[in-house]
């Protein structure tokens, strides 16, 4: 456990709407900005107006994406993420965006922070079905979100009542078909 009296880094979240612009280089350009945030891994996930796909790896921006991957991803929105782990182990399938696909379409999420819950979420996604590819909060927010989603009329409502159910700092961004959405905590941590 990290000690509080000791400076120490979180992950820096992004995320970028443009109609005619190239969110994959703006997205690259902000992570190499945040990099001071986290050095363990990096993803851009691009949002094309039909789907939604994403490229991440363990290491530095500037090592992970090329000029060939960034041509290749074209879009009009964008989500990146440099990560510091908190939680979970340092492998590849941690890092982020995490990308879902479920009855209702595809969702992002890039996401920073700590959840004093995050065991008793698990807990409660496992006993209902879930079956983790990660060992991060992240996708126990992500599964909440889309299970909220089923029921909820929009996205943004899907969003608002998972996050009611976390306990804890944090920001994030949620990126659907047409939408991002920024969320913090109660607290503006």
């Amino acid at each position: 456990m990290r000690s509080i009296d000791k400076l120490g880094e979180e992950c820096g979240v992004f995320a970028v709407y443009d109609p005619d612009g190239d969110v994959a280089r703006t997205a690259y350009y902000a992570l190499y900005a945040l990099q001071h945030r986290g050095q363990e891994s990096c993803g851009i996930a691009i949002n094309n107006n039909r789907d939604i796909y994403q490229y991440k790896d363990m290491g530095l921006v500037n090592e992970v994406f090329t000029e060939e991957i960034l041509a290749g991803m074209k879009g009009t929105m964008a989500v990146g993420h440099v990560r510091y782990s908190t939680t979970g182990e340092s492998r590849r399938e941690n890092a982020q965006p995490l990308v879902i696909r479920y009855i209702k379409g595809n969702l992002a999420l890039a996401h920073n922070g700590n959840l004093i819950n995050s065991s008793e979420l698990w807990d409660d996604l496992s006993k209902n079905g879930a079956i983790f590819q990660t060992t991060t909060d992240t996708e126990a927010i992500a599964y909440m979100i889309a299970r909220e989603r089923i029921e909820a009329g929009s996205v943004e409502r899907a969003v608002e009542k998972a996050v009611a159910n976390l306990k804890g700092a944090f920001s994030m961004i949620v990126m659907s078909a047409r939408k991002l959405i920024a969320v913090r905590d109660p607290w503006g941590f």
